[in-house]
C-alpha cells in the first residue's frame, strides 16, 4: 500500500504543471482587464478562503506544529506567493518573456542545490543528467533552438527582478520541506497562501483596480475560476503534498514541464504554431524528469522484487 501511494504522487504531480501551465495562458488574457497584483490577490484570497473553510471543516489544525513553525509559515507565503508573484508581474512589465522564461528555467536546479546544501537530499549522477537534459530542452523550447537568439539576449533591471522572483521561490520549496516535517501539506498551503494574498492585497491598493473586477468578461471570470481552483488550490496542494514525500529536489524538476504544458494549451486552444525543434526540446524535458523521478522508482521496484524473490527461494528450501 506505502509503495501505491509513493508511485502516484509522482502521477499526481504531472498535474502542476498542467494547471500552472494553464494559469500562464489564463492570466494572459485577464490582466488586461484587470491589473496584474489585484488579479493575484483575488486569485490567492479567494483560493485561501476555500482551502481555510475545507481545513476547518474537516478539523485539521494542529496549533501546536503551527506555533512550532509559524515563522518558515510566513517567510513561505512572503516568498512563493507574495514575492514571486510581484517579482513576476513586474519583471515582465521590464523585460522580454524569454528573459523571464530562462531566468525561471534555472528553479530545479537551484533547489536541487539547495535540498542537497540545506536538507540532506542525496544528490546522484541520474539526478544530474535529469536536470541538465531538462533544462536544456526547456532553453531549446523557449528559444526555438535559435543559437542567435540567446547570444542577443539583452540583460537589463526587469531580469533582476525575475531573479528575485526565482530567489523568492526556491526559498519557499526550501521552506516547505522544513514546515511539513511537523505541519501536514493542506494546513501548509492554506496558511501559506492566505498571508501571501493578505500582503497581494495591501500592494494591489497601489493599482486602484478592485473595481474593475465587476466588469471582467464571462471568459475573464472563467480564467480566473481556473486559476483559484485548479492552478491556486489543488495546484499547491499537490506541490507542497509531493515536497513531503519525495522531497523538494524530485518535485522541483517537475517545474520544467509548466513552459511545455503552456505551449501545448497555448497550440490546442489558440491555435499557436509549433516548431520540430520545439517538440524535440519538449521530448528532452520529459526524459529529463522522467529520469529523475519515475526511472529511480522503477528501479528501485524491480530491486525489491529480486530480493523478495531471493528471499522466497531461501525459505522454500
Amino acid at each position: 500500500m506505502k509503495n501505491e501511494q509513493s508511485v502516484a504522487i509522482y502521477f499526481w504531480l504531472l498535474l502542476v504543471p498542467l494547471f500552472w501551465g494553464g494559469a500562464f495562458v489564463a492570466a494572459e488574457h485577464v490582466i488586461t482587464e484587470i491589473p496584474p497584483v489585484t488579479a493575484a490577490a483575488f486569485r490567492f484570497g479567494t483560493a485561501g478562503i476555500v482551502l481555510l473553510i475545507f481545513v476547518l471543516v474537516q478539523k485539521k489544525i494542529d496549533f501546536t506544529a503551527i506555533k512550532k513553525q509559524w515563522i518558515p509559515i510566513l517567510f513561505m507565503g512572503i516568498t512563493g506567493i507574495f514575492g514571486y508573484n510581484v517579482f513576476f508581474f513586474h519583471g515582465l512589465a521590464l523585460t522580454s518573456a524569454i528573459n523571464g522564461s530562462l531566468i525561471v528555467a534555472t528553479t530545479p536546479v537551484l533547489v536541487t542545490l539547495g535540498a542537497v546544501i540545506f536538507l540532506n537530499e542525496v544528490w546522484n549522477k541520474q539526478l544530474g543528467l535529469g536536470l541538465f537534459l531538462s533544462l536544456v530542452g526547456v532553453v531549446t523550447v523557449i528559444s526555438n533552438g535559435s543559437l542567435t537568439t540567446l547570444l542577443n539576449l539583452q540583460f537589463n533591471g526587469g531580469d533582476l527582478l525575475f531573479m528575485g522572483g526565482l530567489l523568492c521561490w526556491v526559498t519557499h520549496g526550501l521552506l516547505g520541506k522544513i514546515v511539513m516535517r511537523d505541519v501536514s501539506p493542506v494546513v501548509t498551503t492554506t496558511l501559506t497562501t492566505i498571508i501571501g494574498s493578505l500582503f497581494l492585497s495591501i500592494w494591489s491598493v497601489f493599482e486602484k483596480g478592485w473595481g474593475d473586477i465587476l466588469y471582467m468578461s464571462r471568459q475573464s471570470f472563467a480564467e480566473m475560476l481556473f486559476m483559484i481552483i485548479c492552478s491556486s488550490v489543488i495546484g499547491f496542494l499537490l506541490w507542497n503534498n509531493g515536497i513531503k514525500k519525495i522531497g523538494a529536489s524530485k518535485s522541483s524538476i517537475y517545474m520544467n514541464l509548466v513552459p511545455i504544458s503552456t505551449a501545448l494549451i497555448a497550440v490546442v486552444l489558440y491555435g499557436s504554431p509549433i516548431t520540430f525543434i520545439q517538440i524535440i526540446g519538449m521530448i528532452m524535458v520529459i526524459l529529463g524528469v522522467y529520469l529523475v523521478t519515475f526511472h529511480q522508482y522503477w528501479k528501485n521496484r524491480r530491486q525489491e522484487q529480486k530480493l523478495a524473490r531471493i528471499e522466497n527461494t531461501v525459505m522454500n528450501k
